[in-house]
């Protein structure tokens, strides 16, 4: 019974339609998300988060890490 619930579980998430990535540029740093790099960003700052990166994240951000990136390139990083 296990079995056929497991395979009938596999079969489920296998058939499942995947989100459509966005097209990714590997055009500039990985430090901007592809729409950070056009002329008008003429200093060349990028938002604050993750969703300002090129690239996924490798595991989720904390509060910690949220307000670390928001406040680069202070010299007084919070005090968490």
């Amino acid at each position: 019974m296990i079995g056929a619930l497991a395979v009938g579980a596999l079969f489920w998430f296998a058939r499942r339609p995947k989100a459509a990535e966005p097209v990714k540029s590997d055009e500039h740093s990985a430090a901007f998300c592809d729409n950070e790099t056009d002329p008008e960003n003429f200093d060349q700052t990028r938002s604050a988060g993750p969703e300002g990166m090129r690239d996924k994240t490798r595991r989720d951000w904390n509060k910690v890490d949220q307000a670390v990136d928001e406040s680069f390139p202070a010299s007084d990083p919070p005090a968490y």
